[in-house]
């Protein structure tokens, strides 16, 4: 089910703008690192793990139901978002250590703003496959003239 929207790229432009208006630069700033740690590889997916499972779960647990992802790299990626207030971290004094990783109310508020792009990607995912199929067929067929080009057999 595609849309067409009437809205053009100035006008996009112009609503980015005014997405910081009233900001500080330091704002701004917070505001662009949290773009990028959102747009990363590996957030969205363990928000995504904390809130399917819908109650607190061990790292060990996570990394096992994030795919691909390293120790290192969920780590990293726990501490982040913990720090953003999307998650919490809950240590149980026991040994051996057990902690916990939960979304906050702040993480499912960004999960269901997330939402309508992850549907929007879904209703589209044909377009997609038809704009890759096209610029794979151009790469391919340029490579050819280059090819024919290159050779200076008749």
């Amino acid at each position: 089910m595609e849309t067409k929207t009437t809205v053009g790229p100035k006008e996009i432009g112009d609503l980015c703008d005014d997405l910081c208006e009233g900001l500080t630069e330091a704002q701004e700033d917070l505001g662009r690192e949290l773009m990028e740690q959102i747009a990363g590889k590996w957030s969205v997916g363990v928000l995504y793990v904390l809130a399917q499972n819908g109650e607190p779960l061990r790292f060990s647990r996570v990394i096992e139901r994030v795919e691909g992802i390293s120790q290192k790299v969920l780590t990293q990626t726990l501490r982040h978002l913990e720090r953003d207030g999307l998650i919490s971290r809950t240590l149980y004094p026991q040994v051996p250590p057990r902690v916990d990783y939960a979304l906050t109310p702040l993480g499912c508020e960004l999960l269901m703003q997330i939402m309508p792009l992850g549907r929007w990607i879904t209703d589209h995912i044909g377009a997609f496959e038809a704009a890759r199929q096209t610029f794979d067929a151009q790469k391919a067929e340029a490579k050819v003239k280059e090819a024919k080009a290159a050779d200076p057999s008749p």
